[in-house]
């Protein structure tokens, strides 16, 4: 069972992003400030979860959530601060629009930089753990790949609806036939080297 909370007493918000090990496309977070007391036993880790399970539970969490915010880094901001840097910056957009300003805030994985002088706390498998952070990866994934069929429509040799831009092999044949887009994250390693 997800705890609900890391410190009681305060608004906290679970932050969480999705997409950083793909080839292609944004990287997106969200941030969730759930209702004290709200609990739900199926959001999970997103990763934990069918795509449809996903979809039910971004339904469900859209519907008790005070407050969820999405924000993403673009493929150029991956390649010109690398992508832990994006994510961080991704997450900070999210917060950006979060309302109310949350007291304390916990973030999936070991590292974050500060968002003005609000207290925060990563935690490894933190998606695992904590119901907020669960919430958040689910959001930013859906949204993400929302996204990532949009594009798809553009560029359907690659696949992206089914893929999400993540290295499959059939993703990576594809950058063998027909080049790299633009959207193409250009400081990753497209191709193994042989």
């Amino acid at each position: 069972m997800l705890k609900r909370q890391y410190l009681k007493g305060v608004v906290e918000a679970g932050c969480d992003e999705a997409g950083r090990g793909c080839l292609a496309g944004p990287v997106f977070a969200a941030a969730v400030i759930l209702p004290e007391g709200f609990y739900h036993p199926m959001i999970n880790d997103s990763k934990q979860l069918t795509s449809r399970q996903r979809y039910l539970m971004r339904e469900i969490i859209e519907a008790n959530a005070i407050s969820i915010s999405v924000g993403m880094a673009c493929n150029n901001e991956i390649d010109e601060l690398n992508i832990l840097n994006a994510s961080i910056l991704a997450m900070h957009r999210a917060f950006d629009w979060l309302t109310p300003v949350p007291g304390h805030i916990i973030v999936d994985g070991n590292y974050f930089a500060p968002w003005f002088n609000v207290p925060f706390k990563t935690i490894i498998k933190g998606d695992c753990k904590f119901l907020s952070i669960a919430a958040a990866s689910i959001i930013a994934k859906t949204y993400r790949d929302d996204f990532m069929n949009k594009l798809h429509t553009e560029y359907p040799r690659y696949n992206w609806q089914q893929n999400k831009g993540y290295p499959t092999q059939e993703h990576r044949d594809a950058i063998i036939k027909y080049g790299v887009t633009s959207l193409h994250r250009k400081s990753f390693t497209l191709l193994p080297v042989s």
